[in-house]
């Protein structure tokens, strides 16, 4: 019994709607044992986990290596928004990353802005670029973005019974 990759490159995730539809084509190709994911180490891991050791693991370097960044981040902040998400209704990864490192690490945002994560639209902040997931290094890989490796290497998998 093992994951068999049955689609590369399968794109965003695009909106609810979109989702929806999607899953109910993947439902009836693939019936309902199909999961999205990457093969970290040869080894499959659910978008869902994936969130937790690539998504916050990339956040937590970067702040790790760019401490001003992050110091920046929690004296100009009040709050984060990622526009993309709000306009597309599409997932916003990012900015639950950023939160859930916050809390980790027991800090609070300090300032009185709105900050929104990504480079969608007009930014609030020259933060906002820094902080996109357009620009920080995905974990283990210093020559390749967050998003690139979220899109790129996203696959669909079917369970198979050997």
């Amino acid at each position: 019994m093992t994951w068999k990759v049955v689609e590369r490159k399968i794109g965003k995730a695009g909106n609810i709607k979109q989702q929806q539809k999607r899953q109910q084509e993947w439902n009836r190709k693939y019936g309902e044992n199909w999961q999205i994911g990457y093969f970290i180490d040869h080894e499959f891991v659910t978008q869902e986990d994936a969130l937790e050791t690539i998504y916050y693991k990339s956040y937590e370097e970067h702040f790790a290596d760019y401490p001003k960044d992050l110091e920046e981040l929690i004296q100009t902040a009040k709050t984060l928004r990622n526009p993309h998400s709000e306009i597309t209704g599409g997932a916003d990864l990012q900015v639950p990353a950023i939160y859930k490192y916050l809390k980790n690490k027991n800090l609070e945002l300090q300032g009185n802005e709105v900050v929104d994560i990504g480079t969608y639209g007009s930014r609030s902040h020259k933060l906002s670029v820094r902080l996109s997931p357009l620009t920080i290094k995905v974990t283990g890989n210093p020559n390749m973005t967050l998003e690139k490796f979220w899109q790129d290497k996203k696959c669909l998998v079917v369970w198979e019974d050997h």
